[in-house]
């Protein structure tokens, strides 16, 4: 019985000691923080991206069409992902049924991405 569970210990013994020795490494070489704070280790713990400081804007909000965008690509894509198996079997099976199957999926997901499209959904206000 316990040689079923073996790789799994072994598994998560090694997980935890890659774990640990990275948090110890870490911890040894990684950088410090002062003493007390100047200037210059104000403006280096500032976030810093293609040469332009980056300045947070307090009360920016993103709009409810950048999410509802975001959660249909996030639908098409996982819809579109299924694709791919499908089109593995297709090829060894030699089934119209499949073929036909794959057809009406491809129908489906074309139905629901032009309601979306017809009620405006990919529009950006």
């Amino acid at each position: 019985m316990l040689k079923s569970y073996l790789p799994i210990l072994v598994f998560a013994f090694l997980g935890l000691t890659v774990a640990s020795v990275f948090a110890i490494v870490n911890h040894l070489v990684g950088p410090k923080k002062p003493k007390t704070a100047t200037a210059a280790s104000r403006r280096q713990g500032e976030p810093y991206e293609s040469g332009i400081p980056v300045e947070a804007m307090k009360g920016f909000k993103f709009g409810v069409s950048f999410y509802l965008v975001a959660m249909l690509f996030i639908l098409f894509d996982i819809e579109v992902v299924f694709l791919y198996p499908v089109g593995v079997i297709l090829k060894g099976a030699d089934s119209v049924f499949v073929l036909g199957e794959m057809i009406t999926f491809i129908a489906l997901l074309m139905i629901g991405f032009l309601y979306v499209w017809r009620k405006g959904a990919l529009d950006w206000k």
